[in-house]
Formats: C-alpha cells, structure tokens, sequence
C-alpha cells in the first residue's frame, strides 16, 4: 500500500493499529449511543405520567435500581459468554433503565443546571480520555486508589441517606468528582491496552470487549456527571 513502510512486520503492526483504533471508536460509538438513550428515556419518563409516578412511589424506583444493579453485574462477570448480540442488547437495556431511573433529576434541578452540568463533565470527560489515550505513564498504580475512593463514596452515600447533612453531600460530590475523573482516564488506558491484546480477525471477542469497554465508560461519564450536578446544581423554582 502506498505511503506505508514495506519493512518486515509493518503490515502486521498497520493491522494492529487498525485494530485499535477500530476497537476504541467502536467503545466511543456504543457508549454514545447508550447516553443518548437514557437521555432520551429520563425526558420521556419525566414528560409522562410514568415520572410522577415513579417520585410517588419509592418501592418501585428502588425495586428498578435493584434490577439496574443486578443487569450492569449480569453483563460484566458474564460478558465472556454472551454473544455480541446479547452483549449490546444487555447494555441498551442498560442504558433505557438507567434513563427511568435518572428520570428525577428533571423535578429536582433546573434545566440549565442539567445542561451546564452535562457541558463540564462532557468536557472533564472528553480531555481525561484523551489523556488516558496519549499518556506515556502507566495509570495502573491509580487503579486500587481510585478503587478504595469509589468504595468510601458508596459506604458515605449510604449513611449519609440517614443523616441528611448537606455538608457531607458536598464532600462526597467532591471526592467523587475526582475519583470519577481519574477513573476516565484509567479505563481509557485500560481499554486501549485491551485492544492491544485483542486476537485479530476474532470479531465476536472484539465486538464483547466494545461493548465492555463502552459500559465502562458510560458509568464513568453517568457518576461523573450526577456528581457535578449536585455540586453545582440548582433547584428547579
């Protein structure tokens, strides 16, 4: 091919990068694509007489996290199993229940809050991919940090459902800004190292890994963008 080095094993490497490249716009293409679902499921639900439902009913916004928890579990310890159809099937199910679930965030901010706060961490997300994609330093070693961080947001979320402080809202909407935000760029480079690794020709493995990669990254942008919205968000009037 023109304008390629012809040296030995510079096809094989073009191949690669082919490989890599397909692979990681492939994880970018689904993750979109899940966004825009569950934006398009938590207006249509706030919109509808299902959202004031949904508000009035608690059991039943809890019994839906429940199965949003038990899906995104589901999906990732038996993504090896699945087929790719499967696969993307799982994560669009995903992607439309966490819209039901997310739905509440139109009753309780304003909609510039909404839209500034998606602005940021679309920005915050956008700039740590790329740095986890170009950067020479190996992110591994922020995996366990990053990991406890996510564990001390969970554990204080849940006792703070009890104690209602405001300021602890706020510590935790922080910490968990940074931990998100250094997760973006963790996953990315993780994945772009999975692609690395990925068998060339095997377009079920590569279709599986997409798909994980892409609700990897969707839960990165989700969190990060609830945690910016409670920081900096205002009640809708």
């Amino acid at each position: 091919m023109a304008g390629y080095p012809s040296y030995p094993g510079a096809q094989a490497s073009i191949s690669k990068a082919e490989t890599i490249n397909a692979f990681m716009r492939g994880i970018y293409g689904w993750m979109s694509l899940g966004l825009m679902l569950t934006a398009a499921a938590a207006w249509y639900t706030a919109a509808s007489p299902l959202g004031q439902t949904l508000l009035q009913s608690p059991g039943l916004l809890i019994g839906l996290v429940v199965v949003q928890f038990g899906l995104v579990i589901a999906l990732s310890a038996a993504i090896n199993r699945l087929s790719g159809g499967a696969a993307t099937l799982m994560f669009l199910a995903y992607s439309a229940l966490t819209g039901l679930t997310l739905s509440s965030i139109f009753f309780v901010y304003s909609m510039t809050s909404i839209f500034q706060a998606f602005v940021v961490t679309a920005g915050t997300f956008g700039a740590m991919s790329i740095y986890g994609m170009v950067t020479k330093r190996d992110l591994t070693s922020m995996g366990s940090f990053l990991f406890m961080g996510l564990i001390g947001i969970v554990l204080a979320s849940l006792v703070n459902m009890f104690l209602k402080s405001s300021a602890m809202g706020f510590v935790i909407s922080v910490i968990g800004v940074l931990v998100f935000t250094g997760l973006t760029a963790y996953d990315t480079q993780k994945l772009k190292y999975m692609g690395e690794a990925m068998p060339l020709g095997d377009g079920t493995a590569i279709r599986r890994g997409t798909i994980l990669g892409a609700l990897t990254l969707y839960l990165d942008f989700i969190n990060l963008f609830l945690m910016m919205l409670r920081l900096f968000g205002s009640s809708r009037d």
